[in-house]
Formats: C-alpha cells, sequence, structure tokens
C-alpha cells in the first residue's frame, strides 16, 4: 500500500479525519520549511501537502500567492522542494507528502525526469492544478510506473459526468474545492458541501478531501463531519505575512493544534 493508502486506512481504523495541511515550501526562506513539517506533523498533521513555488498561481488566494513570491525571492525552485521533501524523509518514513503546483515547471523539466526525483526524494502524489483529468494521461502513466498518485480536483460546479469520470481515474484521495473561488476565500457552504461529497462518495471507495475556505476550528469541524480530510491551506500561511520567523512558525503549528483537536472532538 502506499504511504496515502496507508494513512487513511489507519485513520479510518480509528474512526478519526485526516488534517492535510497545506505549507508553501521555501517560504520565507528555504532553510523553515522541514523543521517546520517536522512540527506540523508532531502538532497532529497527517498528510502534507507541499506548495510548488510558481510565479502565476491561477487558483491561489493573495496568501498563498505571496507566500509563493517569498519563496521564489528566496531563491527556492521545484528540484529545491525535492530535495526538502528528501530531507524531511530522513526523519520521517511515514507521512504522506503530496506536492500541489502548476504544470508549467514540469513541462520545463520533463515528466519522466520530474517524476523519477519526486519519486526518489520521497514524494506519495501531485495535485497538477491547471492540469485537467482530461489531459493528464501521459503524465499519470509515469505516475503509475512510479507508484505515485495524482490527486484531482472537484468543484461545486462539477457535472454528474466529470464526477463519474474524475471518480473512474483518480487516486490517492479526491481534492473537492468547497466554493467557487481560490484558496482562502470566506464563504463556505457546509450544507452544499456536504450534498455534493455525498453525491461524490456514490461513486468512488476513495477518501474525500475538503479544501478552500477551511480557516478555523469551526469550520474544520464543520467539514470534518461530512468529508474524510479537511485541507487548510491560508490559514497556516498567513502568519508569514505578518511575523518574524519564529513567531509564524509557533502561530502555525498552535493552529494545527487547534484544527487537530476540533477535527477529534
Amino acid at each position: 500500500m502506499s504511504r496515502l493508502a496507508t494513512r487513511f486506512a489507519q485513520l479510518k481504523s480509528q474512526q478519526r479525519k485526516a488534517l492535510v495541511s497545506y505549507v508553501m515550501a521555501g517560504d520565507p526562506q528555504p532553510q523553515v520549511t522541514v523543521p517546520l513539517l517536522h512540527q506540523m506533523v508532531d502538532a497532529g498533521v497527517d498528510v502534507i501537502e507541499l506548495g510548488l513555488p510558481f510565479s502565476d498561481p491561477m487558483a491561489d488566494g493573495p496568501v498563498i500567492a505571496l507566500a509563493a513570491e517569498r519563496a521564489l525571492a528566496g531563491g527556492t525552485n521545484t528540484l529545491d522542494v525535492l530535495q526538502m521533501v528528501k530531507r524531511f524523509r530522513e526523519q520521517d518514513q511515514q507521512t504522506p507528502i503530496v506536492l500541489m503546483g502548476y504544470l508549467n515547471p514540469l513541462e520545463v523539466i520533463g515528466y519522466q525526469q520530474f517524476v523519477a526525483a519526486a519519486h526518489d526524494s520521497g514524494v506519495d502524489g501531485l495535485i497538477i492544478v491547471d492540469l485537467p483529468p482530461e489531459e493528464a494521461g501521459s503524465l499519470d502513466q509515469i505516475l503509475q510506473q512510479y507508484q505515485m498518485d495524482q490527486v484531482f480536483l472537484l468543484a461545486p460546479t462539477s457535472t454528474d459526468e466529470r464526477i463519474a469520470y474524475v471518480a473512474e481515474r483518480a487516486r490517492g484521495f479526491i481534492y473537492y474545492v468547497s466554493l467557487k473561488g481560490v484558496t482562502g476565500a470566506a464563504s463556505l457552504d457546509t450544507a452544499e458541501a456536504a450534498a455534493r461529497i455525498e453525491k461524490i462518495k456514490a461513486l468512488t471507495d476513495l477518501p474525500i478531501g475538503v479544501g478552500f475556505g477551511i480557516r478555523d476550528a469551526a469550520s474544520a469541524k464543520a467539514m470534518g463531519q461530512v468529508a474524510d480530510a479537511v485541507i487548510v491551506g491560508s490559514a497556516l500561511v498567513k502568519p508569514f505575512a505578518e511575523c518574524s520567523i519564529d513567531q509564524a512558525v509557533d502561530q502555525t503549528v498552535q493552529k494545527v493544534k487547534e484544527l487537530r483537536a476540533a477535527l477529534d472532538e
């Protein structure tokens, strides 16, 4: 079993929900990321979603877009992120890591070279926001060679046909975008998300993770009642725009503890 499948199976057997945390690799400085990941795992994170810094992050709101700018300004590139994963794996061989980013850097590096390097580093899967499943076949073939998962996204606007198409092809988990907007948006309709998740679950046994708009313990708890995982990003990234590095790390770890406690209630 993959690390993702193993982790979700463990949580299901414990009747617990997964906390998936987003971290922008290299934000605000490259040396911050790996120690931060370990601290977040210690605080209760089950799956790490590690952002690949990119200059044109079209699905991201201002918080994560600015984090990408800080990471790029600090010198972090896509291959540097893989080295961060490799260093993380020196101490942690259990926590799944999924890279989230955009297609352009992979095109520049080359699918085969990138996936091989990601696998060697200890990456478990990819979320490529601007690669629709209809066009993902060539990358997916390579990922399957390395037993890595390609995680696809569904949204409130996804048709029944699209839901069925994604349910048939996704691996690892399905990422349900809970609102029409970018990361960090404020509006979150729990009832609508619950109805959509029920429809997705009728077509797949994969875990369903909900992201975009989950920002605090209350929203995490509400989504945890209907989904298998909650995915939190902007709320964990925001302190690095507002505080010193040490303060930001402390605030982020504390936020993780609050989210974990809410999910476990």
